[in-house]
């Protein structure tokens, strides 16, 4: 089987402009996260796919493979389409590996992890761990998603899901489980060219979440616990606490 790993670079962020770029002991986040992805056993072959020279030369300049897409696109799923098609479509792949350009941390065994369960029959899959703290199972910040017990996603919600009935909140934690979403998907490739011609669901325009576009229209997205939970960089003080993680190592 033939995995294409996709990192999709978009340089404008609002919260953290050009974040990809910023470095840490000689290393971007961008590096860092392309490193990563070289240690996994599965995937055939990476490719950073963004809008901006900038990153495109960053690339290059540490001997990583780049390709210049379309600024227009409104998710990284977009421009793994875009990307797929050029390096060479459903021909030479059997599956596209979406894998976050702000998640510097990411363990390769959670990619690995996620390829192990691509059978061909497989339309989407993504991964989730277990939420240890209330504030996390509390902040819209944390997507949250609650499978069934065939570990495919009924839904997935920025608010605490599911609802405990007759328990207070602060001890939902204690008797529960409750899984955070991290945003890494495996598309097969059909599917991918699929999805990105259904235009915004309901559902997802409310909650700002493009998976449930793919739920809203029919498709079932396979769920895979990960063994670390990552290190996401969406704000200044994101990057700070990476710093500082990282000086302790």
């Amino acid at each position: 089987m033939k995995i294409l790993g996709i990192i999709p670079a978009r340089y404008l962020s609002s919260r953290f402009p050009a974040k990809l770029l910023k470095t840490i002991k000689g290393k971007s986040i961008l590096q860092m996260v392309y490193e990563q992805c070289e240690k996994t056993q599965s995937l055939s072959k990476i490719v950073v796919a963004t809008d901006h020279e900038a990153i495109f030369e960053h690339v290059e300049g540490f001997h990583g493979e780049v390709l210049m897409t379309h600024t227009n696109h409104e998710s990284g799923t977009d421009r793994c389409a875009e990307a797929l098609k050029l390096c060479g479509g459903s021909t030479s792949f059997d599956y596209v590996v979406n894998i976050q350009g702000d998640e510097p941390l990411i363990d390769p065994n959670t990619i690995d992890g996620l390829c192990s369960v691509l059978d061909n029959k497989i339309e989407i899959a993504t991964a989730c761990f277990p939420i240890g703290k209330l504030e996390d199972l509390l902040s819209p910040n944390i997507v949250k998603v609650v499978k069934s017990e065939r570990d495919q996603a009924l839904y997935f919600s920025r608010s605490p899901i599911p609802h405990i009935r007759d328990e207070k909140v602060d001890r939902w934690l204690l008797n529960n489980t409750f899984y955070k979403h991290l945003g890494i998907y495996a598309y097969r490739v059909d599917i991918l060219e699929k999805l990105v011609k259904f235009p915004v669901s309901k559902l997802e325009s409310q909650e700002r979440l493009e998976q449930l576009r793919w739920l809203s229209n029919g498709f079932k997205i396979n769920m895979v616990e990960a063994p670390s939970e990552g290190f996401g960089i969406d704000t200044e003080q994101d990057f700070e606490r990476l710093k500082q993680f990282l000086d302790k190592k």
